[in-house]
């Protein structure tokens, strides 16, 4: 009985290992091309889904907490329709191990469906790069749309230029004052809330003698009018890195559930393959 070894897959022997290699790499880069296309696909609907829902008028649309939920959500499908049709492919055309015990064989199917996210994951991080970063860039811009040209090409020792040349009496509009402000205030402001930082006491005091002077409001009025645009600024700042945050923790529950996923497709490929998912299934 123990002379008659059936080499059959599922059983395996104590022979020496089969010379297939235990990954197949044609079928991981199609699974994860597959998985890719499919994440390019859907994410292009969800932008026309959020579009759609969302309304800049008063009473229509959905709320913003309402969207941001349904964005997390939405990332968490995507992940698990894509990497569960990437894995489920990599494992069904992956090359069949002849002589590999059925618990090695379960394991690289494993393998092979992580594999394949991984590589979808790079592969979609590369083609999503730089419409990301325009992205990024064009929102981190927004705040300095309304700056000078002279102020969008300004360097860095600038800001300590403008405290140099600072004026202990700003000169109101109506003075003929031939140097617009705006610059000057926005590099100010660029610099100061930059990294988290604050007015500092005495650019709180001229920039309040500058409102004064441009708006003829009274330094009380000019004081309070700071005070409010500060604390708008600090609380915009503060939302927006919020929402990064909850943005982030969504891409990182939706990647975890993409890896899962494409594991178990991978397996159920690879069964399907082998002609032994119903036997692992009622195992």
């Amino acid at each position: 009985m123990m002379d008659a070894v059936v080499i059959e897959q599922g059983v395996g022997t104590t022979g020496t290992e089969p010379s297939v290699s235990g990954v197949s790499w044609s079928a991981v880069a199609a699974g994860a091309v597959v998985s890719c296309a499919l994440t390019l696909v859907l994410l292009a609907f969800g932008i026309g889904l959020g579009l759609s829902v969302v309304s800049p008028w008063s009473g229509s649309g959905v709320s913003a907490t309402t969207f941001k939920i349904g964005t997390g959500l939405y990332l968490v499908v995507i992940a698990m329709l894509s990497s569960s049709i990437g894995g489920y492919i990599a494992g069904r055309l992956r090359t069949r191990w002849t002589g590999v015990h059925s618990d090695e064989v379960y394991f690289r199917d494993t393998a092979h469906g992580f594999v394949a996210w991984a590589f979808a994951s790079i592969l979609g991080a590369i083609l999503l790069a730089s419409p990301a970063s325009s992205l990024i860039g064009g929102a981190a811009s927004g705040a300095s749309q309304a700056a000078t040209s002279a102020a969008s090409q300004s360097g860095p020792m600038d800001g300590y230029i403008d405290t140099l040349l600072r004026a202990d009496t700003p000169a109101s509009a109506s003075a003929g004052n031939a140097q617009d402000p705006r610059g000057e205030m926005t590099r100010l402001f660029t610099s100061s809330f930059r990294n988290g930082g604050e007015l500092k006491a005495a650019d709180k005091a001229y920039v309040s003698k500058v409102v004064a002077a441009r708006t003829g409001l009274s330094q009380a009025d000019a004081d309070k009018r700071v005070n409010d645009v500060v604390t708008q600024v600090k609380s915009d700042t503060d939302a927006a890195r919020k929402a990064t945050a909850q943005l982030a923790f969504w891409l990182v529950a939706s990647l975890l559930i993409g890896a899962f996923c494409a594991s178990l497709a991978a397996t159920e490929g690879g069964a399907l393959r082998d002609g032994t998912w119903r036997r692992s299934a009622t195992r």
